[in-house]
């Protein structure tokens, strides 16, 4: 993943990725959107009664335009869903990275949801809710391959990784030996091919290939116990706002929407 928080010591886990926001259509039926909707003003809301959530727009699967120019993907619609649930309206303010966190200390948006680590650094600053996306580290090996079940299993075979990528430091420190490329696509295909044992990654990364891809003869054979969790992020200032979209996740995790968005995008629950 392209943003991610620390995942171990010996190598910083590139768990990616970015975001928080809440938003939705406000929905006269339901008591607790209604309750949330009456006291918005105590959120110290952008636009009453409007949850306005920063965004790229180009971070498929996560948020993306699909071929009819509409915004979607996964953080949009459990965005979506919180502010239903908060019995809130939901404006997105499509935003470059580089500039999204400016944005929301300069007060133009309420939060963000472009799958935002919850690093120790970002922790200092702003204010998280509760996680609705954990990733972890993970090795992809050919399918059928029995031979690699954890990342000690690596040390003196062959992996693809990226030069750049810090997933690269994590198979070095697992004893295997580097066969450079640019990115995932090629890592796979080596993988295809026979020329690598495996590769790790994301398994974010892996699980929406596999989504796309269902044919893919690939397999996370292992993962690190320790896991990137990301969530909607405030300033401190709306530290009740993440309060409220807490409470709005508790029963999204309930009802199991939650689980249910995570598998239409990834076809596997990683909220948890």
């Amino acid at each position: 993943m392209r943003r991610s928080s620390a995942l171990i010591a010996t190598a910083t886990a590139t768990l990616t990725a970015l975001a928080l926001a809440a938003c939705g259509a406000a929905d006269d039926g339901a008591s607790g959107g209604s309750t949330a909707a009456e006291g918005s003003g105590d959120l110290n809301l952008v636009a009453d009664g409007t949850l306005t959530v920063a965004t790229e727009g180009t971070y498929r699967p996560f948020t993306f335009h699909d071929a009819s120019g509409e915004l979607v993907g996964y953080d949009v619609e459990v965005a979506e869903a919180v502010a239903e649930e908060l019995g809130l309206e939901i404006e997105f303010a499509e935003t470059q990275w580089d500039a999204i966190f400016a944005g929301l200390d300069a007060g133009r948006f309420d939060t963000i949801a472009n799958q935002v680590s919850m690093t120790p650094e970002r922790l200092e600053d702003y204010a998280f809710s509760q996680p609705y996306t954990v990733s972890r580290g993970a090795v992809v090996v050919p399918e059928g391959d029995t031979s690699i079940t954890s990342f000690d299993d690596l040390d003196g075979l062959t992996a693809a990784q990226s030069l750049t990528s810090n997933w690269r430091a994590l198979a070095e420190e697992s004893g295997a030996e580097i066969e450079a490329v640019e990115g995932w696509a090629q890592s796979v295909e080596l993988l295809g091919t026979g020329r690598v044992d495996a590769t790790i990654n994301d398994s974010l990364t892996v699980l929406d290939y596999q989504a796309e891809n269902p044919d893919a003869p690939i397999q996370i054979a292992a993962e690190t116990e320790e896991t990137s969790e990301m969530g909607f992020v405030v300033t401190p200032e709306r530290a009740a706002l993440a309060e409220a979209i807490d409470g709005a996740l508790d029963t999204l995790r309930e009802d199991g929407t939650l689980a249910e968005l995570s598998e239409k995008y990834f076809g596997a629950d990683v909220t948890s």
